[in-house]
Parts: C-alpha cells; sequence; structure tokens
C-alpha cells in the first residue's frame, strides 16, 4: 500500500486527544506504542461476545475462543516464519519470556560454565542470568560497548570458547537504537556450540524477524511495542530446546496426567503455559501483527528512517546537544542530554507542552554508567509520528532549555 501517514493516524484515537491542552505529540513509542482502532475493536469484540476460557469447554464460546487464540499463534508464527506453531509460547511479555529460559537453564547449566551478555542490555536480559549464574555457579561475561554504542565484536570473539553454553544479546537497543549485528553473533556463538536468546522487544515494530534465516535458538518480544495490548508477548523457541527445557510453572493446562504419585507434562506449547491464559491478548497480538503487515514492514522502516534523520538534524542545530548512540545501522530512538540540564527536568517541562518523551536510564543502567551520566532524555518514533510533530517538538524543546538555562 501507498504510506499515507495522516490516513495511518486516524486509526489511532489517543493521538486525537490533548494534554496540558496542547496537542498530544507522542514521542514515548520505544516504551509503548500506541494502539490502532483496529486492534481496540477485536478487544471489544472478544469481551462483548465470546469471552471463555480456552481448550476446555465444549460450550459453542470456548470453542470459539479457543479456535480464535491458536489462530493467533499461527498468524505469529507465520509472522516470525517459526517452523512450528507450538514454537510460539504466549507469555506476559519478553521479561516473562527471557525468565522461562532462564529458569529452564537453571537444571543444564554448572560451575565453570559460562554465558555471554551484552553491554547493551536492558536490565530484564542482565538479571535473570546474574540470578541463573548465582543458583548454577556459571560466570556472566559482558561484550563491552564502544563510544559509538556498538558492540565491539572483537572483544566478542575473545569471550566465545568451548566452555560458552549461552548467548544473549538484544536485537536493538531499546536506549540507544543500535541494530546489534544479530546474524553474525548467532553464527559465532553457534560455532562453539553455545546457544543464543535474542530480545527482540525493541526490533519487532520496526523489523520483521525471519527466526529460520536467523537460526536463532529463542526470540523473544512483547505485543504493547507492536500496536497490540500490555500484558502479553512472544517466547519462541527451537522445538529441540523446549523439549530440553522444564516447566517454568506448575498447574491446569500445562499437564497430560496427574496423580499424587507422579505427574506427566503436556506436549508444546501448552507444557509452558500453565493457568488461564490472557486470551483476550493473544487475540489482540494476532490482530496487532495484521496490522502492522497490512502497512508493510519495509514502509515502515523507510519512513521511521526519514523521521530519524529529520530528527537528529534538527536536534543537532540546538547549542550543547551531545547524543548517544551513534551507529551508522541504528533505528529511530534518539537519547540525549542538553549541557549540565537534567533530563528529568526536560521531560517535566516538555509535558507541559504536550510532548511525550522518556526521561532516566532506561532500565539500562550500566550503559548510563559507561557515558557517565544519570540518564537521558529519549525520542523514539513510530510510523504513526510526522515531521510536523518533530518541528513542534524542537520548539518545545527550545522553550524548555530557555526555561532552564
Amino acid at each position: 500500500m501507498d504510506f499515507n501517514v495522516e490516513a495511518i493516524r486516524k486509526d489511532f484515537p489517543i493521538l486525537k486527544r490533548e494534554v496540558n491542552g496542547k496537542p498530544l505529540i507522542y514521542l514515548d513509542n520505544a516504551a509503548t506504542s500506541q494502539t490502532p482502532q483496529q486492534v481496540i475493536d477485536v478487544i471489544v469484540d472478544y469481551y462483548s461476545n465470546y469471552n471463555a476460557n480456552i481448550h476446555r469447554g465444549v460450550h459453542a464460546l470456548s470453542q470459539e475462543a479457543t479456535d480464535a487464540y491458536e489462530n493467533a499463534r499461527r498468524k505469529i508464527q507465520k509472522h516470525f516464519n517459526a517452523q512450528h506453531p507450538y514454537e510460539i509460547i504466549f507469555t506476559s511479555g519478553t521479561t516473562h519470556s527471557i525468565n522461562v529460559v532462564a529458569n529452564g537453564f537453571a537444571s543444564l547449566l554448572k560451575e565453570g560454565d559460562e554465558v555471554i551478555v551484552s553491554a547493551l542490555e536492558h536490565h530484564s536480559n542482565i538479571v535473570p542470568w546474574q540470578m541463573l549464574c548465582e543458583k548454577t555457579g556459571a560466570s556472566l561475561k559482558v561484550i563491552p560497548m564502544s563510544l559509538e554504542g556498538e558492540l565491539v565484536l572483537s572483544e566478542y570473539d575473545a569471550l566465545l570458547n568451548e566452555t560458552t553454553k549461552l548467548v544473549f544479546v538484544n536485537h536493538i537497543s531499546n536506549a540507544l537504537g543500535t541494530i546489534n549485528p544479530i546474524k553474525t553473533i548467532i553464527e559465532k556463538a553457534h560455532s562453539v556450540g553455545a546457544a543464543v536468546l535474542v530480545d527482540g522487544a525493541q526490533a519487532c515494530p520496526h523489523l520483521k524477524p525471519n527466526v529460520q534465516e536467523l537460526d536463532v535458538d529463542f526470540y523473544v518480544c512483547s505485543a504493547h511495542k507492536i500496536c497490540g495490548p500490555t500484558g502479553i508477548g512472544m517466547l519462541y523457541g527451537k522445538q529441540e530446546w523446549l523439549k530440553k527445557l522444564p516447566p517454568y510453572q506448575g498447574g491446569g493446562e500445562m499437564i497430560s496426567e496427574v496423580t499424587f504419585e507422579k505427574t506427566t507434562y503436556a506436549d508444546l506449547p501448552h507444557k509452558f503455559e500453565a493457568g488461564t491464559p490472557n486470551v483476550c491478548g493473544g487475540i489482540a497480538f494476532g490482530a496487532a501483527i495484521d496490522y502492522m503487515n497490512t502497512i508493510g514492514f519495509d514502509a515502515i522502516a523507510n519512513y521511521e528512517n526519514e523521521l530519524l534523520e529529520y530528527a537528529t538534524s534538527e536536534l543537532l542545530k540546538i547549542e550543547g546537544i551531545k547524543i548517544y548512540g551513534t551507529s551508522k545501522n541504528k533505528t529511530s530512538v534518539i537519547s540525549f542530554n542538553i549541557g549540565n540540564i537534567h533530563p528529568y527536568d526536560l521531560g517535566t517541562l516538555l509535558d507541559k507542552m504536550g510532548v511525550a518523551v522518556r526521561t532516566g536510564q532506561h532500565c539500562a543502567q550500566p550503559i548510563m554508567d559507561f557515558y557517565q551520566i544519570p540518564g537521558t532524555v529519549r525520542a523514539s518514533f513510530m510510523f504513526y509520528n510526522t515531521k510536523e510533530e518533530i518541528d513542534l517538538f524542537i520548539v518545545a524543546l527550545k522553550k524548555s532549555i530557555m526555561m532552564l538555562s
């Protein structure tokens, strides 16, 4: 389809509202994206017409809900090009997905094993692995980053060895927008027999990962970054790994047979989906994938790159600005500071003018420590933002700087 941003914006009811008497300019998309009416309608339709528990009922509502939920799983399988629908595990989000894998590997690692994370990770892709190492005696190694916000792959090569069992890296940095060379990282890890988990939370709104082409062992993401609802996400895992890992939780749905002497577990994907799931969330996740694909990820990437280049050029005209994360391969995220002005103060004043940005460490304290800063202002763009919004953001930013100088 032709890319028509004004037509697209009409799909998002929230973009019509005002904040503090000003039209909303929403530039906090790296934290969560907004939701189009097409997805909202699916949520309303579920609760209005066929709200029921799934997989367990013989009545019509349960069967309709089950069909819609499993159809969403197949949509997600197709979108990510997983080989089988049962390789898609529904979770509450990226953090939950990572913890499922970390919990599973607690029974597979031992003292002397090594796991590798990158310096660009969100806390959700650091803390579970630290906890895993504490449980197992394995060691945590870190791929360092450069001043440009890129991973130093020569150092990664030096870290890899026969004791490396797992590698964890994000596809795109939430704090800096850096797009990591994950295919190369995966190939290098596999050359020493290590498995790889990729945190795709920030990547999936901007590009379309192909898990078979990447040959990744685990890939995780959250629907709320992809125009879907909160509280639902995905863990993709190769079936051979998902069969090796023990269940994360015990309860209903994840069992085959239960006696007081012994319980046997259900087949994939139910083995990892204990309890009543977020049925509506899963269905809406599928609807969000449909919506994004109607726009097209090539069109999204091209347009968002225009926004990134335009915003970067306009910001660089401001005296005293420092942009963090200057990789040539990055997505539509700009983290910056202005002189000695605290990012929180800038964010507060921008909000008074209707501009929503994120301030702070962005759950990436090691990155901020590397740059020796308390945090940044982060402006992040989606395909429904416009250059006119960027112009208004720049005006508001200049006003804020004057007030704080």
